[in-house]
């Protein structure tokens, strides 16, 4: 059974770091590539970030959160990671993790940044 479960999520204040971590089971996760998406509330999903298979050494952003987040993977563990620093409001969602394998969406993580 191919599954992804996000977790990490949480309220911050504006500023702050989060880390989302994704927990992959169920397929050759090294082999595939992953991406994180968010979707905030009233917006449409949007792609945050995407990590290369294997190595995970190619990896995009949104530009509106370059600079501010990490993609990085541990094939080991079979876990996707999403380091968030200097929070904004803005950025408040729930953040699904992603793979082409299966289409497979995790059930997501909220994330909510206020004072």
């Amino acid at each position: 059974q191919v599954q992804l479960v996000e977790s990490g999520g949480g309220l911050v204040q504006p500023g702050g770091s989060l880390r989302l971590s994704c927990a992959a089971s169920g397929f050759p996760f090294s082999a595939y590539s992953m991406r994180w998406y968010r979707q905030g509330p009233g917006k449409e999903r949007m792609l945050v970030a995407t990590i290369n298979n294997f190595r995970g050494d190619y990896t995009t952003y949104a530009d509106s959160v370059k600079g501010r987040f990490t993609i990085s993977r541990d094939n080991a563990k079979n876990t996707v990671y999403l380091q968030m620093t200097n929070l904004k409001p803005e950025d408040t969602a729930v953040y699904l993790c992603y793979c082409p394998y299966g289409d497979t969406w995790g059930q997501g993580t909220q994330v909510t940044v206020s004072s």
